[in-house]
């Protein structure tokens, strides 16, 4: 098994003066992008940092972030990718909890200079970093087993936990991808989503193994992406639903020419079909492609490629079948399987399966059995091995004895052409113990009993919103753009803590 830094040694050794990344104005090929990475190491290594100690980085997208993603790793030091709209209560808690002696950021990291030994800024303190170094060739002696990185959970849930990935499972996971979707040298991936997050990092492996060119968008706005996919000839995206919806409405509205993208990549969360569908127009050239995973399986666990063509199907709420090298159960309550079309909890398993959470010993051994992943997610399995999520276990409704999965409540209110955005969640009621909520954003005017009425006529009473609230502004989302049920949900479970803890 290889390790993070053999896909560009393989780049490096290919296709030395091909284009490996385009950042702005600047394009560096496989041999500049390699003596920059050997360069990275030398200068840390010059700080004192050894093999084992955590190198933190947070930053907006660039060319520096594409390289110390692959080069602290390679150098057998452990990165940690922080997520840099957290608080800076929440990045201390990361830095303290990870032990990071070094920290990569793009703004004044002075805050955090009594956590870190080392605080280097990504624009002015990069470069003499890198500068003030000999290439230095990378260490011999790095295993598949050791730990490339401690990445902190988005905090949708709760409080982050360091999850812990070996080089095995993100190359491993990179594996997967190229079995599935169609990596070459003529990949030109748009880095859209941040890097911190699954969703952004991805495909650096698969694209960089392939010697093909990363194209950087530093943060997402929906018309500088579709500017880049038509100026430098995009082949690939991975947008989460938020994004693609964006996408969509800025495409629709100025279009640009697209023609050379040719899939289309969404996960993360729940999507509306009718989002899919205004991909499939928007991007009538591309295939596209639901994955499903998460964080602690590095990410991917299903994949299903050509959703456009199911989209007046069943299947097209599935998020597909088990990835190439993935093993996929539906388990009850006491981890037996459960049958075709029984809803269960979603477990996995895979050489991409994380080795647990940075000293959290209790948690590993409730996430992890016997090798299996217990994601927390209820879905059901048909009898071709596609998967159907149903809901979040933490976000499914009670509501008079009967569960009420609010993906499929998103479901109904998103097919009405006035809805942009919308999130369903239970509050406490005398009668039901829970009732239905929903808060949606609008594109067009709609009052909410036309909405609710909407719903009667998409899915049974007992689901459909007990009461709806409009909002003017964007629901509040976190930096991957999935939406932040646990803000809103919050207020409602106010001296409820049991409810709230567990959101």
């Amino acid at each position: 098994m290889n390790t993070i830094i053999d896909p560009l040694r393989r780049a490096r050794m290919v296709a030395p003066g091909c284009a490996a990344v385009q950042c702005g104005e600047l394009s560096l090929t496989y041999a500049e992008t390699w003596e920059r990475c050997e360069r990275l190491v030398a200068g840390l290594v010059a700080l004192g940092i050894e093999p084992g100690d955590r190198v933190a980085v947070a930053g907006a997208n660039c060319h520096r972030y594409l390289e110390i993603y692959q080069a602290v790793p390679g150098a057998g030091m452990v990165l940690v990718p922080l997520n840099s709209r957290h608080t800076p209560a929440e990045l201390r808690y990361a830095l303290e909890d990870a032990g990071a002696r070094v920290l990569f950021c793009s703004g004044d990291g002075s805050a955090f200079a009594d956590l870190v030994e080392h605080v280097i800024n990504l624009g002015e303190g990069y470069e003499p970093l890198l500068a003030g170094a000999d290439p230095a060739p990378f260490p011999l002696d790095v295993y598949e087993d050791d730990l490339a990185g401690l990445f902190y959970t988005g905090g949708t849930t709760g409080k982050s936990k360091g999850v812990m990935l070996t080089h095995r499972n993100l190359v491993a996971n990179a594996l997967h991808f190229q079995a599935v979707a169609p990596f070459s040298a003529s990949t030109r991936w748009l880095v859209a989503a941040p890097l911190y997050h699954a969703a952004g990092s991805v495909a650096v492996l698969p694209t960089v193994w392939h010697a093909g060119l990363q194209v950087i968008l530093p943060a997402f706005e929906a018309g500088a992406a579709l500017d880049l996919i038509e100026r430098h000839g995009v082949t690939d995206v991975l947008f989460v639903p938020t994004m693609l919806a964006a996408i969509n409405e800025e495409q629709s509205a100025r279009p640009r020419d697209v023609s050379t993208v040719r899939s289309v990549h969404h996960g993360g969360s729940p999507i509306a079909t009718q989002t899919l569908r205004n991909a499939h127009a928007n991007f009538p050239n591309a295939t596209l492609f639901h994955s499903y995973g998460a964080t602690e399986t590095s990410p991917f666990a299903t994949m299903l490629p050509g959703e456009e063509r199911v989209l007046d199907t069943p299947r097209a709420r599935s998020c597909g079948q088990p990835i190439i090298g993935v093993d996929l159960r539906v388990l009850d309550a006491n981890g037996a399987p459960v049958g075709c079309g029984e809803v269960g909890e979603v477990a996995i398993r895979g050489a991409n399966v994380m080795r647990g959470y940075w000293d959290k010993p209790e948690e590993t051994a409730h996430a992890l059995t016997d090798g299996w992943f217990r994601t927390g997610d209820l879905g059901y399995l048909d009898d071709e091995a596609y998967l159907y999520l149903v809901d979040r276990a933490k976000d499914m409704i009670v509501s008079g004895g009967e569960n009420v999965y609010s993906t499929e409540v998103e479901e109904a209110l998103y097919s009405h052409p006035a809805v942009l955005e919308a999130a369903v969640f239970g509050v406490p009621d005398e009668h039901w113990g829970e009732a239905v909520h929903a808060v949606v954003v609008l594109r067009a005017p709609v009052e909410p009993p036309d909405l609710v009425a909407h719903c009667h006529s998409r899915i049974a009473g007992y689901k459909v919103p007990k009461a709806i609230d409009i909002w003017s502004e964007p629901l509040p989302k976190s930096g991957a753009g999935k939406i932040l049920k646990r803000e809103l949900r919050a207020p409602y479970w106010v001296g409820r803590e049991a409810r709230v803890a567990g959101a």
